[in-house]
C-alpha cells in the first residue's frame, strides 16, 4: 500500500478550516445537551482552495471583495461588479506562495480579466485559478520509492455580467473544477483519480452616487451578494457507489455593505463590511452511526444548501458562528496610491482564522502593483500556518478612449 510522506486531505483542512486537529467534544453516554457547551465542529469540503481570496487587493482588505469597487479580480467575489468597471478591458496577475511557514514549495497564482462592450452595459470576463502543492513523494511499506509527483488543483472560469438598470448590475459565472490530489495511486486499499466538477455563481451589485453638500464632494453607496461554487458533489476514487463518500465543493454566500468618500478631487476613503457563510451540511454529533444531535449531513447538493441555514448540532448559536466577517478600509490618494487595512473573524470553535491584513496599490497609466500583508491574531497565532503570507499583483488596464487620442496624436505628428 502507498501513502503520501505529506498527509495532503489533512495539510488541507489546517490550511483552510484553520483548526484542522478539532475534535467533536460530546459524552454519547448521557447525551449531554451540547446547545450548552462549546464544541469544535468546523466544516470541511473538497477544493477548499476556491475558498482562498487570490488577489493581492482584497488580500490587504481582509478577503472583502463582495461589496468593494469594481476591478479585475472581482470574478472570484462577485463578477456583477464587471459591469461598473472604468476601464473596458484589462488582466490582472497574483501569485502567492502558500503555508510558507510550513512547506516551502507550495504556491497560488490567479490570472484574471474582463471585456466590457462598446454598450458599456454587457462584460464577459474569465478566470484561471491555480493552486500548486510542490513536490511530493510516495512510499510503499515505509520505503521510499524514489516516485516524486506534484500534486495541482486548478479552476476556470467564464462570466456575463449586465447592468439592469443605471445602479444595479446582475452576473452568472460557469467553472470547470480540476483537483489531482493523489495523481492515480493506490491509497488505503483504493484507486484514485482526480476529482472533477462544475459549478456555478450568480451575483448582484449595487453602486450609488451620492451628492454630500458643498462642503464635501461626494459618495457612493455600494452593496453586494453573490453565491459561489454551486456544483456537484467530488470524488477522489474509482470505484465510489456511495453518495455518502462525496464531498460538497465550498458553495459560499456572500453579503456586503460599503461607502466610498470622495475627500476632494485627490483624496477619497472606502469603509466595507462583509460576511460569508458556507452553504455545506455542518457535520452532526454521532455515536457509532446514531446522530445525537443535528442532521444527516449525507444529502444532495441543494438539500445542503437549504438545510445549511438549520443544521448546527448546536442550535442558533451554532449557526451564528459560522458566519464569517470582515471589516475593511481603503485609502486613496490621486487614485495613484492605496493603502488598505482590515480584520477577518472566524469562530475559533469553527476554524479559528482570525486575522489583520495591510495592503498598499500604485497606478501608473496603464500598469497596477498591489501588495498584501496577513498578520493573525487567533489563538494559535504563534503556528499559525498563514503566519507571513504575502500576495503580489501587477495589472493592465485599457481604455478605448486612451487609445483613441493616442491614435489621433500619432496621425497628428505624422502629419
Amino acid at each position: 500500500m502507498r501513502r503520501q510522506t505529506r498527509i495532503i486531505f489533512l495539510l488541507l483542512l489546517f490550511t483552510f478550516c484553520g483548526s484542522s486537529f478539532a475534535q467533536i467534544i460530546y459524552d454519547p453516554t448521557t447525551g449531554q445537551d451540547v446547545r450548552k457547551n462549546n464544541i469544535n465542529n468546523p466544516i470541511s469540503t473538497a477544493v477548499p482552495f476556491l475558498s482562498l481570496s487570490p488577489d493581492a487587493r482584497s488580500g490587504g482588505m481582509a478577503d472583502a471583495g463582495v461589496s468593494t469597487s469594481a476591478d479585475l479580480n472581482s470574478q472570484h467575489y462577485n463578477a456583477a461588479k464587471y459591469a461598473f468597471m472604468k476601464d473596458q478591458f484589462g488582466l490582472s496577475l497574483t501569485y502567492s506562495p502558500w503555508l510558507i511557514n510550513l512547506v516551502p514549495d507550495m504556491s497560488l497564482a490567479y490570472l484574471s480579466g474582463a471585456y466590457k462592450f462598446k454598450d458599456e452595459r454587457n462584460v464577459i470576463g474569465f478566470s484561471l485559478l491555480y493552486f500548486s502543492m510542490g513536490s511530493i513523494t510516495f512510499v510503499r511499506d515505509g520505503q521510499d520509492v524514489g516516485t516524486t509527483y506534484k500534486p495541482n488543483e486548478f479552476a476556470i472560469d467564464v462570466s456575463y455580467s449586465r447592468k439592469l438598470i443605471d445602479v444595479l448590475s446582475i452576473s452568472v459565472t460557469g467553472r470547470f473544477i480540476y483537483s489531482n490530489l493523489t495523481l492515480g495511486q493506490y491509497v488505503d486499499g483504493m484507486d484514485t483519480k482526480p476529482g472533477l466538477a462544475g459549478a456555478a455563481d450568480i451575483g448582484l451589485y449595487y453602486c450609488q452616487d451620492f451628492d454630500l453638500g458643498r462642503k464635501y464632494k461626494g459618495g457612493t453607496l455600494t452593496a453586494g451578494l453573490s453565491i459561489t461554487n454551486i456544483g456537484n458533489k467530488v470524488s477522489y476514487t474509482q470505484d465510489l457507489a456511495e453518495e455518502a463518500e462525496k464531498n460538497f465543493l465550498p458553495a459560499t454566500l456572500r453579503l456586503g455593505v460599503g461607502f466610498n468618500w470622495h475627500i476632494d478631487d485627490y483624496n477619497s476613503i472606502g469603509f466595507y463590511a462583509e460576511a460569508y457563510k458556507l452553504l455545506v451540511p455542518t457535520p452532526p454529533l454521532r455515536s457509532g452511526d446514531t446522530i445525537i444531535s443535528g442532521k444527516d449531513n449525507h444529502v444532495n447538493v441543494m438539500q445542503g444548501i437549504f438545510q445549511s441555514f438549520g443544521d448546527a448540532p448546536g442550535g442558533f448559536k451554532e449557526e451564528m458562528r459560522e458566519i464569517q466577517w470582515s471589516l475593511a478600509a481603503e485609502y486613496w490618494w490621486r487614485e495613484m496610491v492605496a493603502v488598505r487595512m482590515g480584520y477577518f473573524h472566524e469562530s475559533k470553535y469553527k476554524g479559528d482564522r482570525q486575522y489583520f491584513t495591510l495592503g498598499v496599490g500604485l497606478r501608473y497609466k496603464m500598469i497596477g502593483l498591489d501588495f498584501s500583508y496577513l498578520i493573525p491574531t487567533s489563538t494559535i497565532a504563534g503556528a499559525n500556518p498563514l503566519k507571513n503570507t504575502l500576495r503580489v499583483g501587477v495589472s493592465f488596464n485599457f481604455n478605448r478612449a486612451d487609445q483613441a487620442a493616442r491614435r489621433a496624436r500619432r496621425v497628428q505628428a505624422d502629419n
